[in-house]
């Protein structure tokens, strides 16, 4: 086996945030549920920030920020995201490349736009979104590099993406192709929605294709159906090399076939704004689990990073993970 050209390649969907402040009265005008999310099509995404104040645009997508990651602690990233050939598509590939991390899945020149999520922050610090998924829906199997998932030596599957057919297969496809060149294949779950939508095909992911697994409590409970954490998360690991379950303030728990680690949580001043905690937590673990480093460990970069992001608003790190390398 050729040793790894990339630490990390991740697979899913590329969104660019546009956050910008906004009044209570705004959202009431636009008929918004304050501090929720809603889905919404291009029309109305085009609306929306249209009527916007000034904005602050940030790539973003949950595997995209698990990538902005690795690559904040020095380790190598790519990331597999589709995009349209417009001024957001522009601005993502060059807020990932900018960080160091290899883009270049070509732009689809026609259909829908470039994927985006407007967040409007109001004056008590609350974030409402509104997400526009756009081109990134469009990525299938064409998509997939054969020589990019070879050259990786972990592949990271983000669940969001998990909706479409041709994702599904585009993620089968990754997943063969990655064990064919004797690489590993992770997976975010993402969202216990998405479990309870796909719960028999994750299953299926999980037991045939899947080496690491990602999830929160919610996310493990819902694909095992049943209550109990620990239970679920030991379950799973009959069937994985790895998996790790985020719990919030409690910490996370990595099971492989040497037993259970708990690590606990990051110790932090305040909580500003969760989004991002979980993708930042993968990031921790990725990193790690590409240096050989003992699981302890890198659970232990994990729930360091994910702190990191919970301090301020936005995913993307704002500190200098490497910091975190030598505590």
């Amino acid at each position: 086996m050729q040793p790894a050209r990339y630490d990390v390649l991740a697979i899913g969907n590329a969104i660019v945030d546009v956050i910008a402040h906004a009044s209570d009265d705004f959202l009431a005008e636009e008929g918004m549920a304050k501090g929720g999310m809603a889905l919404i099509d291009e029309s109305s995404a085009e609306r929306i920030y249209g009527a916007m104040g000034p904005g602050m645009e940030i790539s973003g997508g949950s595997g995209g920020n698990t990538i902005a990651g690795v690559a904040a602690f020095g380790g190598s990233g790519a990331f597999i995201g589709k995009v349209r050939d417009d001024a957001l598509g522009d601005i993502y590939r060059h807020d990932l490349r900018a960080i160091g991390v290899a883009f270049d899945t070509p732009a689809t020149t026609a259909g829908a736009a470039t994927a985006r999520c407007l967040v409007l922050v109001t004056p008590d610090a609350e974030r409402t979104m509104n997400t526009f998924l756009g081109a990134c829906t469009g990525l299938d199997e064409g998509d997939i590099d054969e020589t990019l998932v070879a050259s990786a030596g972990i592949i990271y599957l983000e669940g969001y993406l998990f909706d479409q057919p041709p994702a599904k297969a585009a993620f089968r496809k990754a997943a063969s192709l990655a064990h064919a060149a004797g690489r590993k294949v992770a997976l975010t779950m993402s969202d216990s929605f998405c479990v309870h939508r796909h719960k028999d095909e994750f299953l299926e992911l999980v037991e045939s294709h899947v080496d690491i697994l990602f999830a929160n409590e919610d996310e493990i409970r819902a694909l095992y159906g049943i209550d109990d954490t620990l239970e679920a998360a030991k379950i799973a690991a009959q069937h994985v090399d790895l998996v790790t379950v985020t719990r919030g303030p409690a910490g996370a728990l990595l099971i492989d076939a040497n037993g259970l680690v708990d690590v606990p949580a990051s110790q932090v001043n305040a909580v500003v704004d969760t989004t991002g905690a979980g993708d930042l937590y993968a990031a921790g673990v990725l990193y790690g689990l590409s240096r050989g480093l003992p699981l302890a460990e890198c659970g232990r970069l994990g729930c360091a990073a994910a702190g990191e992001a919970i301090g301020h608003f936005g995913a993307r790190p704002q500190a200098d993970l490497k910091a975190f390398l030598a505590d």
